[in-house]
């Protein structure tokens, strides 16, 4: 039976949750085994580059001691956006496969299509695989978050 690699990165994604960040998980396989995962750390480093899919990049970049992810796929709850597309473009990814569109910031498919525009290096290959819950994580976040009296304390969104 094949693993369901999106789970593996919604459980990242509820870490994020948990932390107050926007819900998103990544992990990443290679050789049908997972060798690392991220979820968002923007607000808790209040780094901009604090994206799920930077983190897991850089962790597997680590672990197998190499830039290159050619044997890569990246399992991811939202489409990336134009910056995590250029770090998939840069490291030679092989795949990404994301459970839940993003209309206003995906450069995957919604916005554009950045990883199969043929003026690249690198082409990365492009599977949605439909996730209800991790869309429900979303929408349950930003309801949250529309909720939430505006004061000094309230993380903007």
């Amino acid at each position: 039976m094949k693993k369901d690699y999106m789970l593996e990165a919604l459980k990242e994604a509820k870490k994020s949750y948990d932390l107050d960040e926007v819900p998103v998980g990544a992990v990443i396989v290679y050789q049908d085994r997972i060798i690392a995962r991220a979820h968002n750390l923007k607000e808790t480093k209040q780094d901009a580059t604090g994206h799920a899919e930077l983190l897991v990049i850089q962790k597997a970049c680590k672990k197998l001691q190499n830039w290159h992810l050619d044997d890569c796929t990246m399992y991811v709850t939202l489409e990336p956006c134009l910056m995590c597309a250029g770090a998939m473009i840069q490291s030679r990814l092989k795949k990404v496969v994301y459970a839940t569109s993003s209309p206003k910031f995906g450069y995957v498919e919604s916005v554009d299509q950045v990883l199969s525009n043929s003026k690249n290096n690198h082409i990365v290959l492009v599977q949605k695989q439909e996730n209800l819950e991790c869309q429900k994580l979303l929408q349950s976040f930003f309801q949250k978050k529309r909720k939430a009296p505006l004061n000094s304390n309230t993380k903007s969104v």
